[in-house]
């Protein structure tokens, strides 16, 4: 099952800055890398399912006996593909002795195998057990066939799909063991968030609301302000206009008596 490349970025540097983070604040992270290896599992679920039901629509059904022998083939292969895979793992890492005493259960299962291929090849025609008979792997959905030799079962087992299957399948369990625990924590840190937000909101309501009483006691104080200089602009135009007629009235009271005084010595 080729996914493709990953479209998440895998850096050393941004993980550090992650677990760094993840000390200060909680961001729930292992919520969401539950959800998403559930999707992935469940897909690869659903790949199993939908291979096995297209095994059993194409080929030959056997009885009920001979599917238990089958089954068992199959299983004791499935266990000799495993230890052989981690005796090759372990004799690269050097513990040799180890490695040596898994060899010599593999050796114990192969006779075993072949008591079990024997019963089951008796149980069935000889042409129906030329037929390759396959199953899916429960683990990464890949097909193993009946009379595959051991050499192409500890490729399967030991390969990066079904050992990178494995880890996340027991990510996803331990995961799924504090699920529930984690996931009130969340919705109490959302809660508490939702409080804080409520807090902050109602603090820059009240300094908007004093902010806005300000301004319009400002604005009233201009418009009051502006009311009285307007009011006193035209007390002194009022003022200036009276002193102004009477000045007229002064220089034309002045001018009459000069006239007059003029018209006397004019008659004299």
């Amino acid at each position: 099952m080729d996914l493709g490349e990953c479209p998440k970025i895998h850096d050393l540097a941004l993980r550090a800055d992650f677990e760094k983070a993840q000390q200060t604040k909680d961001y729930f992270y292992d919520l969401d890398a539950m959800e998403h290896l559930q999707a992935f599992i469940g897909d690869c679920d659903r790949r199993t399912e939908s291979a096995k039901q297209r095994l059993a629509e194409t080929q030959e059904e056997l009885t009920a006996e001979v599917a238990v022998k089958a089954n068992s083939v199959h299983e004791l292969a499935e266990q000799i593909g495993q230890k052989l895979a981690k005796a090759e793992q372990l004799g690269e890492e050097g513990f040799v002795d180890e490695s040596m005493k898994l060899m010599e259960e593999v050796d114990e299962l192969r006779k075993k195998k072949l008591e079990a291929e024997q019963e089951y090849r008796n149980s069935m025609p000889a042409s129906s057990y030329q037929q390759q008979k396959l199953r899916v792997c429960e683990v990464c959905s890949a097909y193993l066939g009946i009379h595959d030799n051991d050499r192409r079962l500890a490729d399967h087992f030991g390969g990066k799909l079904h050992l990178g299957f494995i880890k996340i399948r027991e990510k996803l369990a331990e995961l799924e063991k504090n699920a529930e625990k984690r996931k009130e924590e969340k919705r109490k840190a959302g809660k508490d968030r939702d409080r804080d937000d409520d807090r902050y909101e109602g603090r820059r309501y009240r300094e908007q609301y004093v902010g806005s009483r300000e301004l319009d006691r400002r604005s009233r104080r201009h418009r009051s302000k502006s009311k009285d200089r307007k009011e006193r602009e035209r007390e002194s135009r009022k003022s200036n206009r009276s002193r102004s007629r009477s000045r007229d009235r002064r220089s034309h009271s002045r001018h009459s008596s000069s006239s007059e005084k003029r018209r006397d010595r004019d008659r004299d």
